[in-house]
């Protein structure tokens, strides 16, 4: 076996650069951000070549869609992160604080209720850095998610925020018809037309989109677009399932005021050590999720950042 040359603080500060240690060697993976899982393919083309010029020529995807290229030695590191940054790249990522935000496709995709490629960049640009010297309990991981497929997971993240678009149903015009367009549409079999009118079971509801535009006589032609937010989900050792805040929220503004709060709120009531998901266990969700629709978390925002 190798001789291990590489100190445990001189290992512990490039971890904190997004450098992580390849078992049994001195070299490391440096870990790229790639903001929401999109990059241009000029940046494909210069991490490729750094790959081949610092590294082993081997990249590799984590879990939370950033990049990382294997095998570059202790004193190439920074050299490696210059080069990247030719092409506007970065490596971190690693840490107790807010990491890389992971998004769905929604922006294009045709399920997609919410343009999730700029939402998560918001997030990134106002949260990943620009609270990235904020210390937090352990690490808070955000994930976007265009609709209620929930193709990235966004309920088992610290906080996820989902797509909706509520049904704008007119009972008025409604015709009771046997074979409901509406119904067949509806994939949570919520819609289903009871006593001559269509009923919506807001309990299976997942606010989908889908139904929407189907009646021949325009009686569900329009839905609302909004954001559905969930805290406290985990994966890994211990798991919990995020729960949904009770408001459906239509303003993205309002949206991100609350990201802010949960993470404030994470920042000031949380234990050294403990997710998310355990200090709302431990205060009550009834009474997280009040503080997160109230404003005085912001309003002490800056006591907070100090302490």
């Amino acid at each position: 076996m190798a001789t291990l040359t590489i100190s445990a603080a001189d290992e512990k500060r490039v971890k904190a650069l997004g450098f992580l240690s390849n078992k049994g060697t001195d070299n490391f993976s440096g870990r790229i951000i790639t903001v929401h899982g999109k990059i241009t393919a000029a940046q494909q083309r210069c991490i490729a070549e750094a790959a081949e010029k610092f590294g082993n020529g081997i990249i590799t995807f984590t879990t939370r869609m950033t990049i990382e290229v294997q095998g570059i030695p202790y004193d190439k590191i920074e050299d490696f992160r210059a080069y990247i940054a030719k092409e506007g790249l970065e490596t971190g990522g690693t840490g107790a604080k807010i990491r890389p935000v992971v998004s769905c496709k929604g922006t294009t995709c045709r399920y997609g209720l919410l343009d999730s490629f700029g939402l998560s960049e918001e997030i990134h640009e106002r949260f990943f850095k620009g609270y990235s010297k904020v210390k937090l309990p352990h690490k808070f991981k955000i994930a976007v998610g265009g609709c209620p497929n929930n193709c990235v997971k966004p309920d088992l993240n610290d906080l996820g925020i989902i797509g909706q678009r509520i049904p704008v149903f007119h009972e008025d015009i409604c015709k009771g018809c046997k074979k409901c367009a509406i119904e067949k549409a509806c994939p949570m079999g919520a819609a289903k037309v009871v006593d001559g009118i269509m009923k919506i079971n807001q309990e299976i509801c997942s606010h989908c989109g889908r139904c929407v535009g189907n009646c021949y006589f325009n009686a569900l032609s329009d839905g609302t677009y909004g954001y559905k937010i969930y805290i406290g989900g985990r994966w890994g050792k211990k798991t919990a399932q995020g729960r949904p805040l009770g408001k459906i929220f239509t303003d993205k503004e309002e949206v991100l005021n609350v990201v802010e709060k949960a993470i404030l709120l994470y920042r000031e009531q949380g234990q050294a050590g403990e997710r998310f998901a355990a200090t709302i266990e431990r205060l009550g969700f009834e009474n997280v999720e009040a503080q997160l629709l109230a404003n005085d978390l912001l309003d002490r925002k800056q006591k907070i950042l100090e302490a």
